[in-house]
């Protein structure tokens, strides 16, 4: 199979006005989405739109949310103006653990019929249970995947909505990394990244998976909290949602996130 496990770091750092920085371990599951019944199938401890050990919910996806990934990304494509005939897209995200889940960031990994990754979806999750989908396009034709993108979904209450996000993503034969720089007016503010190495999707993999990082996503949620709390407690400035949104900003109401006012930001922590 294609489809995959990645385990590594998300890393993250603000600039402004004070430099704080994290580090967690954390582990994700890259599935070609045209695999996904076999995948099912084939794993005793992963299973999709059913109660497992480890799991996939179509639902937990897209801003209306899913019935079936690779049919409705797909569609999000066509309105987006692409025709993804043919393309092999990989979805990288946080699987449920033991039932739970929750997603700070998601990438669908777009690749054309000669394999080159020509499209990347990221698809952002917020604690309001808000989702929203930004569809970027290569801007160079050579080395990594580069593209950027004005910020219009709230994400943190820790930043207002003026921005913009640079974003980086090399998919090679080393593994995975996605790198989401944010600045304002023209200055550096955060820098995220994740460094993932690949991992055999086998139900044998996933228990060490779950020994090395149990809990992982519960972690998330609680780490974003802490973060939170303690950029609070350093007196960074707070924007409500509602006081922070830009007119015309979008966000559409995925219907299956948690409430809280916490932030997040890419691998669970806070911006």
């Amino acid at each position: 199979m294609r489809s995959h496990l990645l385990e590594g770091k998300v890393r993250h750092r603000r600039a402004r006005p004070f430099v704080y920085e994290l580090e967690h371990d954390v582990f994700y599951v890259a599935l070609d989405l045209g695999e996904l019944p076999a995948v099912d199938a084939r794993l005793r401890l992963f299973g999709r739109n059913r109660r497992a050990v480890l799991g996939f919910r179509d639902a937990d996806h897209l801003p209306v949310p899913a019935t079936s990934i690779d049919i409705d990304i797909r569609n999000h494509l066509r309105a987006a103006g692409e025709d993804p005939s043919g393309w092999r897209i990989t979805l990288i995200t946080n699987p449920r653990v033991f039932g739970y889940v929750f997603n700070p960031a998601s990438f669908f990994l777009c690749r054309d019929e000669s394999g080159d990754l020509v499209v990347v979806v990221v698809e952002v999750h917020n604690t309001h249970g808000e989702r929203h989908l930004y569809t970027l396009r290569r801007e160079s034709g050579q080395g990594p995947f580069t593209s950027a993108m004005d910020k219009d979904f709230y994400v943190s209450p820790f930043i207002d909505m003026e921005g913009r996000y640079a974003v980086h993503v090399r998919d090679d034969a080393s593994g995975v990394r996605i790198a989401i720089n944010e600045r304002q007016d023209g200055e550096p503010l955060l820098s995220t990244s994740l460094v993932l190495r690949r991992r055999r999707l086998t139900d044998r993999m996933v228990v060490r998976m779950l020994l090395r990082h149990p809990l992982v996503t519960h972690k998330t949620i609680a780490m974003i909290h802490w973060h939170a709390l303690r950029l609070w407690l350093r007196g960074l400035k707070f924007f409500r949602h509602g006081d922070a949104r830009r007119p015309g900003a979008s966000a559409a109401i995925g219907g299956h996130g948690r409430g809280g006012s916490a932030s997040r930001q890419l691998g669970g922590t806070p911006s």
